[in-house]
């Protein structure tokens, strides 16, 4: 038993469970693993036995408040980051997160810069990395970390907090920490509310984790439906008047179109490239 635990969210048959628990099983500083879900099935059950993980299943059915909630309430340690099963983890994550938690006094969040992985291959510079290194660069390894202004204006221009990189500190947030008003939003709706508490944020500058982007990502389902658009107005009408937030907001719509467009060039590209090794 530790002081903190890993709580895995699995959905469906994620081809890159195996390699998320491998990352956070070589920590350097060992945590608590535990899986949870709404959507058990036998690839994520044998997953969970081979490497002998506590299995737990959402009895509430699917939905990302409903999964993310779940799964806080299951690992019963003061510290918990919830895992997405796609994502991997630096070795030295657990080592880094102890270090800030101690030296805050009532820590509220730690969380950390990040890298993502396309086509198998990880990326650590992008024009979407630097704008949430920039907006983020106030709080700093520790620096402004009581300032609820400074954690608020991080936050007033778009979710900078990385959601999986980010461990909670338990026992002195409220419950649930998600609302289920959202789909897309509903971590940066969180962090936005968390910041206005008495405690502090530890951002750690060091690349510690690496989000998987892929076509079949709920977060790519989303812009294509146009929810994200929906709920970035929503967002960013909480921080500034109305009609500054729709300005806002036709700017996240061309930077996410920007996106998809890049997610589709690479997906052309190795489409290309395995045409012509057959």
């Amino acid at each position: 038993m530790t002081d903190h635990t890993f709580a895995i969210c699995a959905y469906k048959e994620s081809p890159y469970l195996e390699e998320c628990i491998v990352s956070l099983k070589n920590q350097e500083d060992p945590s608590n693993l535990i899986i949870c879900t709404s959507t058990p099935n036998e690839h994520i059950r044998s997953s969970a036995q081979r490497f002998e993980i506590p299995l737990f299943v959402n009895p509430n059915g699917p939905g990302i408040a409903s999964d993310w909630n779940f799964a806080l309430e299951q690992a019963m340690t003061p510290y918990v980051t919830i895992a997405h099963q796609d994502d991997v983890y630096a070795s030295a994550y657990s080592t880094h997160m102890r270090k800030a938690m101690c030296s805050m006094s009532t820590p509220l969040l730690f969380f950390t810069d990040y890298g993502e992985i396309r086509n198998e291959k990880t990326v650590t510079e992008s024009r979407l990395l630097t704008v949430k290194r920039r907006l983020l660069a106030p709080l700093c390894d520790g620096q402004r970390a009581s300032s609820k202004k400074a954690r608020r204006r991080a936050l007033s221009l778009g979710s900078a907090i990385c959601c999986p990189s980010v461990t909670l500190a338990m026992n002195n947030i409220p419950k649930p920490v998600f609302k289920d008003n959202m789909k897309s939003n509903l971590d940066w709706q969180a962090w936005s509310e968390i910041a206005l508490l008495d405690g502090q944020f530890y951002y750690d500058s060091e690349i510690l984790m690496f989000h998987r982007i892929h076509p079949d990502s709920e977060t790519s389902a989303l812009i294509v439906d146009d929810t994200r658009t929906a709920e970035d107005l929503f967002m960013l009408s909480q921080f500034w008047p109305r009609p500054i937030a729709k300005v806002l907001n036709h700017f996240y719509q061309n930077g996410q179109k920007s996106n998809d467009l890049d997610n589709r060039a690479e997906e052309s590209s190795r489409s290309q490239e395995t045409e012509e090794t057959r």
